[in-house]
């Protein structure tokens, strides 16, 4: 699964100048989940992760290099949960490392990416306390309010962080799980929005090709991220109706 890996690599060149703080996952240091939605007032909130119409950029990525997913860690690049004072611009970028799901059987594929989207279901199931996510999955953004009581509480990325990667190890595909927060002021959210946009396309595109979409080049609206993305072309082709014409 290499359809998401130059998106990965690009990840990197627009986080901002600062090195990140690393943590490794300790599920002993996960902050409190709730189970279930919790409604933060304005009124009780310290801040706004997005807020006032500031970048806010959410998307999924998933490989089977452990070059670029090498073990269970939290990256952090900007000012802490506890150290913003404001509203401020936020990504949150996850990177699951999963098997070897390519296979050329058809049935077996169509499998594996049911199983992609359902690992990518698991952030919808996530609750810190105090940490309320307000998530577009049409546009990448995920907005995020804090609530005071959770700052003087001592709430950071790396307990956040832990609790998104215990609820991901419970998937059984899940090998390992790269957890990215961005606040950095110089950090490209533009450019990571359209990292975003990418991810969302890919995804997209791989859930039409699995429904069966035509494989004559000339009548299809595939062919730009076809042309685009390393792969895509092969499984289009290798999942599709046996074709006529390629890309």
């Amino acid at each position: 699964m290499e359809l998401f890996n130059p998106i990965i690599r690009a990840v990197e060149e627009h986080v901002g100048s600062s090195a990140p703080r690393r943590y490794e996952y300790a599920a002993s240091r996960a902050w409190e989940d709730t189970g279930e939605f919790e409604l933060v007032m304005l009124r009780d909130a310290a801040y706004e992760l997005g807020g006032d119409n500031m970048p806010a950029v959410n998307f999924t990525c998933v490989t089977t290099s452990s070059e670029l997913v090498g073990k269970d860690e939290i990256l952090v690049y900007g000012p802490d949960l506890d150290q913003l004072k404001a509203s401020s611009p936020y990504a949150r970028i996850t990177l699951l490392r999963v098997g070897d799901i390519e296979s050329d059987d058809v049935e077996d594929t169509e499998q594996a990416f049911r199983a992609i989207q359902d690992m990518d279901f698991v952030k919808y199931h996530v609750f810190p306390k105090g940490y309320m996510i307000r998530t577009s999955s049409e546009s990448n953004r995920e907005q995020v309010r804090i609530s005071r009581q959770a700052v003087r509480q001592g709430i950071t990325f790396e307990k956040v962080g832990n609790d998104f990667i215990r609820q991901y190890k419970t998937n059984p595909n899940i090998l390992a799980v790269k957890m990215i927060f961005i606040t950095a002021p110089d950090a490209d959210y533009a450019e990571l929005v359209k990292q975003g946009k990418n991810v969302h396309d890919i995804t997209m595109s791989l859930s039409k090709i699995l429904e069966g979409m035509p494989t004559d080049c000339g009548s299809c609206n595939l062919k730009a991220i076809c042309d685009e993305v390393e792969g895509m072309k092969e499984l289009h082709f290798g999942v599709g109706s046996k074709g006529t014409d390629h890309h």
